[in-house]
């Protein structure tokens, strides 16, 4: 084709505002039109799916409708702002993005404004899996569930759709990620209330809060922002086991402030001390020796406390209870929420004690038995119990009284009761004194008759010739039964004219013996036998003589029988039993 053809095909065509081939491949790079920044555009068509928005380039974009926030209120000619991401797709057609182009806008301004630590208002999205998503101006971020409030939530799907401020705790720029807390900002909004309302507090006001939570030693009270403890020992002027007795959750009550510490931010509370302190005036209500009524709140093995008043209590010792009888543990008498009356024995205010007693309400048989059995009066009674010093005998009703071993025989050694009584034994005895402030009555058996060592020299002299039988056999002698129970010793050395080494050898228990008597000791109430001069003829000079050998030959304490010659005697009778 020659030159004239090649014209002919651009004939009609106007070149004069045609931009170069470089201006064509430059231009848009250069301009606004650079894939990744924000241009702006206007609505040129509304679809039921989405928008074509002309931003300036030969082909429009398209926005799908789930982009726009509102989608009903979008109206064509409206101006927006989106990302460009291609300048043209396999369509032809410029790929735009509305929801990307407010993400960039809004995380820059995140983190150029904002930055971490700065608080800004989002919206709760979506709940995901340890949390919930929410909106920044158009930036997701995470909200761990662990920072949406101050205590544990049990329902999180409450919070969506709802707006806080909330504080952003850390921004990632590589993964583009936010997350954030509206516990540190609830936290702090908290502690700034408690340290403004700690300021107003003073000390001895009365306030009024919501009990918080019930523990074993008190409980924790509201006060609008700020929680003080309530000791259980500060709740009441009276006893009280626990809080819940007084006290329930939710609950509204009235407490006054005792301490406040303003560097740890504690406050120490009282319910009791918003009113009358009643042991202030108890000494004027309640005289010793008044009768009080009252019940028991409380018992302990010594005693059982009595509220008088509220607030007011009073202890009955176990020793108060009663007058005869021996109560160990005051539950064997009283219980738990039983009304009673008592006599006030003492009262100390400034201790706070108050000193009760049960068996001043009836008159005191001890005082009744001292008018009724004055020393010397006899009495018969059953011995009910036996001990190593004596034997109980009773008198009247639950009231015994004691016969000790010193007082069972004028003339014998009692080592025990049981030598002479048998528990369960009717017997007669003599009143030696009754004590009512120590409830002893004292008793004698061997008062029933006259001393016979009162009248010693008319019955025996020394020289008589005496029989009698073996009762006792000791390591150093033998105790010989005379008239008038008296008891004679004679002294191992004296038994024989040979040298004996064991008393049992020569006598047993219950052999009679004839002897003679060589000493008479009425202050020491001992008589001295001799065997060995009870066959011949003697003269005073031989009964002296005798009585010089028995002296020097007993000991000191070998005329008393001890017990364990008695405890050897029994082992030995044992023995012999065993042996046979």
């Amino acid at each position: 084709m020659g030159t004239e053809n090649k014209n002919m095909v651009f004939e009609g065509l106007d070149f004069s505002n045609m931009p170069s081939m470089d201006e064509l491949l430059q231009g848009v790079i250069k301009n606004d039109f650079a894939p990744g920044t924000i241009i702006s555009g206007k609505v040129a068509d509304k679809r039921n799916d989405g928008a074509l928005i002309d931003i300036g380039l030969k082909a429009e974009g398209f926005v799908g409708s789930s982009e726009f926030r509102d989608w009903r209120e979008v109206q064509v000619g409206d101006e927006i702002e989106v990302l460009l991401e291609e300048i043209e797709n396999d369509r032809h057609m410029p790929v735009i993005s509305l929801q990307k182009a407010r993400f960039n806008k809004a995380w820059s301004k995140i983190t150029s404004e904002y930055g971490e630590g700065s608080v800004v208002k989002a919206l709760m999205k979506i709940r995901v899996k340890g949390g919930i998503i929410v909106d920044i101006d158009g930036v997701e971020a995470f909200l761990p569930g662990s920072q949406l409030d101050i205590g544990p939530v049990r329902n999180m799907d409450e919070f969506i759709g709802k707006e806080y401020d909330i504080k952003i705790l850390k921004i990632n720029e590589d993964r583009k990620n936010i997350v954030v807390s509206r516990r540190e900002l609830l936290e702090k909004d908290r502690a700034d209330k408690k340290a403004a309302l700690i300021e107003n507090m003073k000390e001895k006001q009365i306030r009024t809060g919501i009990v918080k939570n019930i523990t074993d030693f008190g409980a924790f009270i509201d006060l609008g922002g700020v929680d003080g403890l309530l000791h259980i020992t500060d709740m009441s002027w009276g006893r009280i086991s626990h809080p819940s007795e007084m006290l329930e959750v939710n609950q509204e009550i009235d407490v006054m402030i005792l301490d406040i510490d303003y560097d740890k931010e504690r406050v120490s509370l009282g319910v009791k001390q918003t009113t009358q302190n009643p042991w202030e005036d108890i000494a004027k209500k309640y005289e010793v020796g008044s009768t009080i009524k009252g019940r028991v709140v409380n018992i302990m093995p010594y005693g059982a406390f009595i509220e008088i008043v509220q607030g007011v209590e009073g202890l009955i010792h176990v020793s108060e209870m009663s007058w005869t009888k021996r109560i160990t543990k005051a539950g064997e008498l009283l219980s738990i929420g039983e009304e009673i009356e008592a006599v006030v024995l003492d009262i100390q205010a400034d201790t706070k004690k108050i000193s009760l007693g049960l068996r001043q309400k009836t008159e005191n048989p001890w005082v009744v038995l001292a008018e009724k059995y004055p020393a010397g009066s006899k009495v018969k009674g059953k011995i009910r119990n036996m001990t190593s010093y004596g034997a109980f005998v009773k008198i009247e009703d639950d009231i015994d009284g004691m016969v000790h071993v010193s007082d069972m025989s004028w003339t014998r050694k009692i080592n025990n009761p049981n030598e002479l009584l048998k528990q369960g034994e009717e017997i007669e005895a003599v009143v030696l004194e009754i004590d009512p402030d120590q409830q002893r009555i004292s008793l004698g058996v061997k008062q029933l008759e006259e001393d016979p060592w009162e009248s010693i020299d008319k019955l025996y002299k020394m020289g008589d010739l005496v029989t009698g039988k073996v009762t006792k056999i000791t390591a150093f002698g033998a105790f010989i039964e005379l008239s008038k129970n008296i008891d004679g010793l004679i002294h191992i050395s004296q038994i024989s004219e040979n040298r004996i080494e064991k008393v049992k050898d020569v006598l047993a228990l219950g052999d009679d013996v004839e002897a003679r008597i060589i000493k008479i000791d009425k202050d020491e109430r001992r008589i001295g036998l001799s065997i060995k001069v009870a066959k011949k003829e003697v003269s005073e000079e031989s009964l002296k003589q005798a009585e010089e050998e028995f002296t020097a030959a007993l000991k000191p304490g070998e005329a008393i029988v001890a017990m364990g010659d008695i405890l050897n005697e029994s082992f030995s009778s044992l023995d012999a039993i065993d042996k046979e």
